[in-house]
């Protein structure tokens, strides 16, 4: 992986913790994706709520005095219309980033298997961090930049312990969903908002 393209991508998880959307936005577009709320979201596995919700603005629209099925049809053409940004400049598309989807959904569909026993988010988030501390290329007064940065990060962090207990809490009393099961509803409810239905597990390998 390169440095350049690891750095980037620990930028862009820190800053999805902390809806930094302007350094998302710089990010992806230099990714060759014009649509980072989409983005966001396929990367999360979650829909992400810190972005400027085009996509969903645009679905709304599309959904106004409309009937059933024309509705459905005109929240097909925008989702197209997202994906399509999404992936504007082939060209630039990171190829690391298909490896990098695939591993992480393995590790979410590990961790719905198993009953959300970690916060996962929260770990991805703080090593993306972290990472920018420990980076070979970076001089030392960046890395202690960083480093400051990451303790206030880990601040706000705590905001994701706060709902992955509330969940655990909410299992230990005799919940069947958990964290990641949540989420997955998620998925599914806002890709029913874009006229598709999901059928199966949003995250089977």
């Amino acid at each position: 992986m390169q440095p350049e393209f690891r750095h980037q991508y620990s930028l862009f998880w820190k800053s999805l913790m902390t809806f930094d959307n302007k350094t998302i936005g710089e990010i992806v577009r230099s990714w060759g994706i014009q649509n980072p709320d989409v983005f966001a979201s396929a990367t999360l596995m979650r829909p992400y709520t810190g972005g400027d919700q085009s996509a969903s603005a645009g679905i709304k629209r599309a959904m106004s005095a409309k009937e059933q099925q024309e509705r459905t049809y005109e929240m097909q053409q925008e989702m197209r219309k997202g994906i399509r940004e999404m992936l504007a400049d082939e060209k630039k598309w990171p190829r690391e980033l298909i490896f990098i989807g695939r591993n992480m959904r393995i590790v979410q569909g590990n961790n719905q298997y198993l009953g959300a026993p970690v916060n996962r988010i929260k770990i991805m988030g703080n090593w993306a961090s972290r990472s920018l501390v420990d980076s070979p290329d970076l001089s030392y007064s960046e890395k202690l930049l960083n480093l400051g940065r990451h303790f206030l990060f880990k601040v706000v962090l705590f905001s994701t312990d706060v709902v992955f207990y509330t969940s655990k809490i909410a299992q230990f009393f005799g919940r069947k969903q958990n964290l990641e099961d949540d989420m997955e509803v998620s998925m599914k409810k806002m890709a029913g908002d874009m006229g598709f239905e999901l059928n199966h597990s949003v995250f089977e390998g």
